[in-house]
């Protein structure tokens, strides 16, 4: 079972936005206990203000996971869903489905292939735009993953609105976009060691021909619909679910590797109270003179368990919803 056949026609930006978006709502469906387990561990051992004196420690993914449905019952594991789906709409769609658009306007006119800067351009402009749309949906997600751990009484938000609420009225509009810059400076990471990945580990794949499928039809590369040789630039091997898993697993732990720091600085400056940290650097300093250098990694292993599973459901459901897409659209002859 490799998918969908692939049709003659490229699917179009629309096609590729709406898909986007779609393929990380489900990614995160099936990946998001593991993120909540992530963020746990990432701000454990915080040290916060007012003190807590009934913190729960976490050990380890299972561990963190199974402490949370000890705990506070199974639906933790699922806190901060609403938001988060809200997030993925949004921020996936923008980073995701304008990737290939934006990558083709930093291409040199005439040029043959698409090169590493041009596609790294391409990642660092569309993560900076979707996180610039999307952060308030990040900030309440992660308030809300993080809100589970807290004692009953002393929990934040009744529900996703009254976050959007309270966050506005508490901290001002301002409160919405909180962490915009070290998440800007993540997402441009994390984009280019997604996307970028992604689309070089394909790209190598299809050229040296370590992917081919039964069927012998050929492919393209990241965001374009399988043609015909004749209108191939270049002749490659099936563009199958086999070579999607390789290239997203690949793609998921490059990512987690440069941006798990940024990540860790991010969720716990996203998470903060009011006066916590001055500002990003502030929370930056803190962790390390707190945790040292391996507080950058807290919860590397829920992140590439996370991140490596989230590409690879995210990627190959992006790849077989163009499909559909553009299949629904075509006329059958």
């Amino acid at each position: 079972m490799v998918g969908l056949k692939p049709p003659e026609v490229p699917p179009t930006a629309a096609v590729k936005f709406i898909s986007a978006g779609t393929a990380a709502c489900i990614a995160d469906l099936c990946t998001f206990p593991l993120d909540t387990a992530k963020v746990r561990l990432q701000i454990q051992g915080e040290v916060r203000i007012p003190r807590s004196t009934s913190a729960v420690e976490y050990r380890g993914v299972l561990g963190t996971l199974s402490t949370m449905v000890r705990t506070e019952g199974p639906r933790s594991l699922y806190s901060g869903l609403a938001a988060g789906l809200q997030r993925q709409m949004s921020f996936a769609s923008i980073r995701i489905g304008l990737y290939d658009s934006v990558k083709q306007l930093y291409t040199p006119k005439g040029a043959e292939s698409t090169g590493l800067a041009a596609r790294v351009l391409a990642g660092c402009t569309t993560g900076a735009v979707a996180v610039a749309c999307a952060q308030p949906t990040d900030v309440v997600k992660v308030r809300f993953q993080a809100n589970g751990a807290m004692p009953e009484s002393a929990r934040r938000y009744s529900g996703t609105v009254d976050a959007y609420r309270t966050i506005a009225r508490e901290e001002g509009v301002r409160g919405l976009w909180r962490g915009t810059l070290p998440n800007i400076t993540r997402n441009a990471i994390v984009n280019c060691g997604e996307l970028v990945t992604y689309d070089l580990i394909k790209d190598a794949l299809l050229r040296t021909q370590l992917m081919t499928g039964k069927d012998g039809t050929r492919g393209t590369r990241l965001g374009a619909i399988p043609v015909p040789a004749t209108l191939n630039p270049w002749v490659c091997p099936t563009d199958n679910i086999p070579c999607h898993f390789v290239a997203a697993f690949g793609a998921g732990f490059c990512a987690t590797v440069v941006a798990s720091p940024v990540d860790v600085v991010k969720t716990r400056y996203m998470n903060a109270g009011p006066g916590q940290y001055r500002n990003a650097l502030s929370c930056l300093l803190a962790l390390l003179m707190q945790d040292g250098l391996a507080g950058f990694y807290k919860g590397f292993v829920p992140s590439f368990l996370r991140l490596g599973s989230w590409n690879v459901v995210m990627f190959i459901s992006y790849e077989q919803l163009q499909r559909v897409a553009v299949l629904a659209r075509t006329p059958q002859s």
